[in-house]
């Protein structure tokens, strides 16, 4: 869920792909949007939030005001201490589902260089790929011709998976291997079908993300069906929404394929809880359309933050809302925040 008054995902059907047009920043003085930039990148203390504003018809809503905002933090209302309407650069991952059904990889993989016409020169991204593994590309980069060609590659592996059986995998160990242990295997059952471990994919995708500068707007643009195997997953939902909302990063779903809605429950819920948004797309044409759209929206959210004062300091999970005064428009921002350094298990 997405913890903001009368936040709820806006949910753009195929049928309403029309253009937003671009949102600009508010009449604000470099000096102003570098001191932004600055003390976000200084302070430690503060909480950043990413804050999309729309109306009623979806649309973006660019011309709010620090004074129309309200945090609260743990129901205590916060004082603003950095608000700008400044197009931050992008940090992106671009998440690709390598296991789609013939008919929507059929769609899905010509769109895939229309995904570079949204990426400017201040921004960097990485192509990524998964199924039962995740795949990754060298590194981030804002070079055109590098992303071509990853996502050239990208596309070359997209569709159905030509894996043969796979074992149901355990639970992870409930206690640290001891040196030399081995992990215990995983007992096979040769009629189960392929399938693809979302959860794993969306959690190492966060983790690239970790290094990137708090300066940068930080997501991931997850293109899939919505399937998921829960015995193939090392992490937990639970334990990637964490990874998510400790460094800030949003997750923008495009929901690829005719499904029933409770088929793309994960990506509605990866994108409502973490601030980003979720799309829905059948035909290549509307894919097309929808990247530029996607991260649009993500470069030109409000940045609101603040020095939390009053919450439960003992907590290490804190809820956050976020409200406008203005009246019809529904705010959404990342629904908490986890104080602490964020520990990642050594991988086995």
């Amino acid at each position: 869920m997405v913890v903001a008054a009368g936040s709820v995902v806006v949910q753009s059907r195929q049928s309403s792909t029309q253009r937003i047009p671009a949102v600009q920043a508010q009449p604000q003085a470099a000096t102003e949007q570098s001191e932004a930039r600055t003390k976000i990148s200084v302070n430690s203390d503060l909480v950043v939030l990413s804050v999309t504003a729309k109306d009623r018809r979806g649309n973006l809503v660019p011309d709010l005001h620090r004074e129309e905002f309200r945090i609260y933090d743990d129901n205590v209302e916060q004082s603003i201490d950095v608000f700008t309407a400044e197009a931050f650069p992008l940090s992106l991952v671009v998440l690709i589902d390598d296991d789609l059904k013939a008919m929507d990889a059929a769609q899905m993989a010509p769109t895939l260089r229309a995904i570079t016409a949204g990426i400017s020169p201040s921004d960097e991204a990485l192509i990524c790929r998964f199924d039962l593994a995740f795949y990754r590309a060298e590194g981030f980069t804002g070079d055109l011709n590098k992303l071509w060609a990853d996502l050239k590659d990208a596309q070359d592996h997209s569709g159905p998976s030509t894996a043969g059986p796979v074992p149901f995998v355990s639970s992870p160990s409930s206690h640290p291997l001891g040196v030399g242990e081995p992990p215990p295997a995983a007992p096979t059952n040769f009629r189960s079908r392929p399938t693809k471990a979302l959860d794993d994919a969306v959690h190492s995708a966060a983790e690239l993300l970790h290094d990137r500068g708090t300066s940068r707007r930080k997501i991931i643009l997850l293109i899939s069906d919505g399937l998921n195997g829960p015995p193939f997953n090392r992490h937990t939902y639970s334990d990637t929404l964490e990874t998510l909302l400790h460094d800030n990063v949003s997750v923008y779903s495009l929901a690829v394929g005719h499904s029933l809605k409770r088929k793309f429950s994960r990506l509605v819920n990866y994108a409502s809880d973490s601030g980003g948004d979720i799309y829905y797309a059948v035909q290549s044409a509307a894919m097309e359309r929808l990247y530029s759209r996607i991260t649009e929206e993500a470069r030109h959210e409000y940045t609101l933050a603040y020095v939390p004062h009053g919450n439960n300091r003992n907590a290490s999970y804190h809820k956050v809302e976020v409200r406008t005064t203005r009246q019809g428009v529904t705010i959404k921002t990342r629904q908490g925040y986890y104080t602490g350094p964020l520990v990642i298990p050594a991988k086995q």
